[in-house]
């Protein structure tokens, strides 16, 4: 079963409230699980051990997904899978070729 969850320096409040209205309607119930800082810095691998452990499974069997190279790297410390996304207007990241990208979800 794959499940989605979002980890964002904006509150989980926000973050509830930017997927409950969106132009294609709700989409929060697709969301699994929400973390925001409180859970530990992006840049910091023990965060992301916090995440996989409170959402009931191993590091490794995570994918991770950002537009932030500093935040794939410290989530591959921890042992999860992880994938640079390409997305229109972003600056290109540096290390950026060292991890697999993904331009849309349907690539995935």
């Amino acid at each position: 079963q794959k499940r989605i969850c979002i980890f964002s320096s904006g509150s989980v409040l926000a973050q509830k409230l930017l997927f409950t209205y969106t132009e294609y309607g709700d989409l929060s119930r697709f969301i699994s699980g929400w973390f925001d800082t409180k859970i530990g810095a992006k840049k910091e691998a023990e965060s992301y051990a916090r995440i996989a452990a409170a959402s009931g499974v191993e590091p490794h069997e995570v994918v991770f997904i950002s537009d932030v190279t500093a935040e794939l790297a410290a989530a591959r410390v921890a042992g999860m899978q992880t994938i640079l996304s390409l997305r229109p207007g972003n600056h290109p990241q540096e290390g950026g070729e060292n991890f697999p990208c993904v331009e849309t979800f349907a690539a995935l």
